[in-house]
């Protein structure tokens, strides 16, 4: 699954009024004012109990959603599911790991070290099936 794939599946299922973001690059990908929900979107190929999160990504998604009185969601799909966490409800462990890809552009094959925390899909809620 895709983004995209993962935006339309979450819209017809779940949150009929979600819009995306305009801005390729913004710290979000979408908004529900019905819900207040201010959400990022990722898309795993393989599936992890504990799924990653970059603190940098964790603070500005955080911030950007109290800014405008939303609540801040993390939503993962893998291949066994898709899970949502309210990041304003976790406490997370961050840590420093090296050798982690600088981008997600395939091109780009730098490696840097990035502050990370991971987020035990037992402490999200499993919104889909796949």
């Amino acid at each position: 699954m895709n983004e995209q794939e993962l935006f339309d599946r979450l819209k017809e299922i779940l949150i009929p009024d979600l819009v995306k973001s305009n801005e390729e690059y913004s710290t979000f990908d979408c908004t529900s004012e019905e819900f207040n929900l201010y959400i990022e979107l990722k898309c795993r190929k393989t599936h992890y109990e504990n799924l990653m999160i970059e603190k940098s990504k964790f603070d500005r998604l955080k911030t950007e959603a109290e800014e405008r009185n939303m609540a801040p969601i993390y939503i993962n799909s893998t291949p066994l599911g898709v899970w949502s966490f309210n990041l304003s409800n976790l406490e997370i462990d961050w840590q420093e790991m090296d050798n982690l890809p600088a981008t997600t552009e395939f091109e780009n094959k730098e490696r840097v070290t990035k502050v990370v925390g991971f987020l035990d899909i037992t402490k999200g809620d499993r919104l889909l099936w796949t």
